[in-house]
């Protein structure tokens, strides 16, 4: 039973530093090759405008999209190009396995609720919407009692400011078993501007780095 025990507690440490991954679907029309145009980053949710914590993760936006070649601007009247930024995680949901070694078919793998209601619409669309019953979970091969896996998810939007045009946009979403937002939020933006702009319409699989203890 100690060994049985033990081989369950190296599988859980395991599956909790299992890389997560973020897939990242994004659409696209007219957004203008880099050529100094300017841009300003705009909360999409009012409820985050002018906080610190907004602040921070749009500069990480701010430095992405200046790599490219645009040219950041913190007066949106000014700007060429309007970029609509959002982020969240939500409350989690314990995820339940047999206590026997090896995955168990009783609960599927996807069950809870979300800080928004109940597992649905959010501001992001549907989150865990990739992740539905019989995608693969890399967080149960060890038959592990139970832990929390949490969603979460940014969205980007591109307008043009002379007329409100909608040039990009696009959602990166991820499981982990981390809520962290200083941890996720990079990581999804990473992983937002990794090829971008992309292939319009295409939704492609990003691994994500575990966090680190």
């Amino acid at each position: 039973m100690r060994f049985v025990a033990a081989a369950m507690l190296l599988m859980a440490v395991a599956a909790c530093a299992t890389p997560f991954k973020a897939d990242v679907s994004r659409f696209q029309s007219q957004l203008p090759a880099p050529s100094g145009q300017t841009f300003a980053v705009v909360a999409d949710d009012p409820k985050l405008a002018g906080g610190l914590e907004f602040a921070q993760y749009a500069g990480l936006v701010r430095d992405r999209m200046a790599n490219l070649g645009y040219v950041p601007t913190e007066d949106p009247a000014k700007a060429d190009m309007i970029v609509r930024f959002d982020y969240g995680v939500d409350n989690g949901r314990e995820r339940i396995r047999s206590t026997g070694i090896g995955p168990s078919s009783y609960w599927g793998p996807w069950y809870g609720y979300n800080r928004f209601g109940y597992w649905g619409p959010s501001r992001f669309g549907y989150w865990g919407g990739p992740w539905r019953y019989g995608f693969y979970d890399p967080f149960f091969d060890g038959g592990v009692d139970s832990y929390t896996v949490y969603t979460s998810g940014i969205s980007l939007k591109i307008d043009r400011a002379a007329d409100g045009q909608r040039l990009f946009e696009g959602k990166a979403e991820a499981l982990s078993t981390s809520n962290r937002l200083q941890y996720l939020v990079p990581n999804l933006v990473e992983s937002m501007f990794t090829g971008f702009p992309g292939n319009s319409g295409e939704t492609v699989r990003i691994t994500v780095a575990p966090e680190k203890k």
